[in-house]
């Protein structure tokens, strides 16, 4: 069982990467990857909303949504949990990280309306992962959209110091760099069978 959970866990960092594969969560992804601390505070909320969602969601479908044979609910259900967790993150990142709060501006309450989250936390379900094996999948996945963030931040700082074509300043070239780390993260796609 261990192995197992390992190779969850590089799965859902590498090779199902939910930004570059999947292509979930790409509007925080476009938005705050312009400079690194900006991402790396981003991908700690993440991280803290992914785990702590898919920790609740889980419970919530095991013991509300499934024995009361009320299923239909889950999507509203999740994004009112997801929303929540976002909520509390703002919170706390308003008294205790002034700086990176006012950073991320729009984008952390936009946490609540990732696509990414969402859908990390309905695959749990999909897949009918145990509670363990959805944490793992949870953290691996949350990882994942950070090492996307931090990797497209880190290219972006260098491309605002470079001198680039006129028609691809902007978005174009940040399009272009998502495409072409999609294509690289595509290299691993044998890594670990899914």
């Amino acid at each position: 069982m261990g192995i197992e959970l390992v190779l969850m866990f590089i799965g859902a960092v590498l090779v199902n990467n939910f930004v570059l594969v999947r292509f979930l969560g790409i509007c925080p992804f476009l938005g705050v990857s312009k400079k690194v601390d900006t991402a790396i505070g981003m991908g700690m909320a993440v991280i803290f909303v992914v785990t702590m969602s898919s920790i609740v969601t889980w419970l919530v479908q095991k013991y509300i949504l499934v024995p009361y044979n009320i299923g239909f609910l889950q999507t509203i259900v999740f994004i009112l949990i997801i929303a929540s967790l976002v909520q509390l993150v703002e919170i706390v990142m308003e008294k205790s990280a002034p700086a990176l709060y006012e950073a991320l501006g729009v984008f952390l309450p936009l946490i609540a309306t990732n696509c990414a989250i969402l859908g990390l936390a309905i695959l749990n379900i999909q897949n009918s992962y145990n509670f363990i094996e959805s944490i793992i999948f949870a953290i691996g996945g949350s990882i994942g959209f950070t090492l996307a963030l931090v990797l497209m931040a880190g290219i972006r700082e260098r491309l605002a110091l470079a001198s680039v074509p006129k028609p691809l300043q902007g978005a174009s070239i940040s399009l272009i760099t998502a495409g072409l780390l999609s294509l690289a993260f595509m290299g691993f796609s044998g890594l670990v069978k899914m």
